[in-house]
């Protein structure tokens, strides 16, 4: 029988913040798949109203508005989990690693910075929200502002978790984009 190596505690806290993380991304994931398919379906019913029927179906573009506005937003967390969101890397591939990891952790802590910032003032919009309302249905917009704090949270959630994944490990984060996965 084959003893695995002793495994220290950052190293666990590593693996951990690993499977909660792909966890976490798979639900954000189905979600956006979801609402995906519910846009489809929706953005089909308008076209179908308008041109085959001839009788548009005013609530399809509004409803479609704020569908995708939610899947965007939620898509973010699911970039950042895989270290797949948009960055030019030319100048820090040219970085020795002990130097690439400080700026990855420099911005992974701006970034963090941004979304709390976006979540704290998120949430002051969406109690806004609640007095407003939307054009076509009788709703409150706070169901349609609050995909900012929401998906603000848990951007700030994934890059806790992937930090932490990372800077658990001995390689650079750079190197392991889609390691969540």
């Amino acid at each position: 029988m084959m003893q695995r190596p002793p495994t220290t505690a950052l190293r666990r806290i590593g693996e951990i913040s690993a499977t909660l993380g792909a966890r976490l991304n798979r639900t954000v994931e189905l979600l956006c798949a979801l609402i995906l398919g519910v846009l489809v379906l929706d953005v089909g019913a308008g076209i179908f109203g308008r041109y085959v029927i001839e009788l548009p179906v005013t609530w399809t573009e509004e409803l479609a508005r704020y569908l995708m506005i939610w899947a965007a937003l939620l898509a973010v967390s699911s970039g950042v989990a895989r270290r797949e969101h948009v960055a030019v890397t030319a100048l820090l591939d040219r970085l020795p690693p002990h130097r690439r990891r400080q700026v990855c952790a420099a911005i992974d802590l701006l970034a963090f910075a941004f979304f709390a910032f976006l979540c704290y003032f998120g949430i002051g919009m969406t109690e806004q929200g609640a007095t407003q309302y939307a054009t076509i249905f009788d709703m409150t917009m706070w169901l349609a502002f609050a995909a900012v704090p929401v998906s603000s949270a848990l951007v700030c959630l994934q890059l806790v978790l992937t930090g932490l994944r990372d800077f658990s490990r001995d390689a650079s984060p750079v190197l392991m984009a889609g390691a969540a996965s």
